[in-house]
């Protein structure tokens, strides 16, 4: 009965000690892509990028300079510059401005949703045009 919580023990300790180097290897990963994700939003100087952090807090701005560890985004209102480590990013991508193309879709879907039942509801509620009430 002695073994088997020394068992145990051991098991705990060596699954403890694989696990950071496990989450190292994926967090370098992630710092990859958010990194080529930056330099690819970089490219094009005068469009906006939201900055999503790990801390789930949120920045706008625009992409200044690329780095080998950071980068540096400028504040659209005052103009300031800050540094940013691609560690503390969870997401890059461009900043939308306005309504964007997936609620101009649903408008248009309304729209022409009510167009065809209005197409169809009128003359099975006229009548053919024999009725003169409400909507007729």
């Amino acid at each position: 009965m002695t073994q088997t919580p020394l068992a145990i023990t051991l098991s705990l300790i060596l699954i403890a000690l694989s696990m950071p180097a496990t989450a190292a290897a994926q967090s370098t990963a992630e710092i990859e892509k958010i990194r080529a994700k930056v330099q690819t939003l970089a490219a094009s100087k005068d469009s906006q990028v939201e900055v999503k952090f790990r801390d789930r807090t949120k920045l706008k701005g625009y992409i200044d300079s690329v780095e080998p560890v950071s980068f540096k985004l400028r504040d659209p209102k005052d103009g300031t510059s800050q540094s940013i480590a691609y560690a503390e990013v969870e997401n890059v991508s461009k900043a939308s401005n306005g309504v964007s193309k997936k609620t101009w879709l649903i408008v248009g879907g309304v729209a022409a949703g009510a167009v065809a039942t209005w197409l169809i509801v009128k003359p099975a509620v006229c009548d053919g045009g024999a009725q003169t009430r409400g909507v007729c």
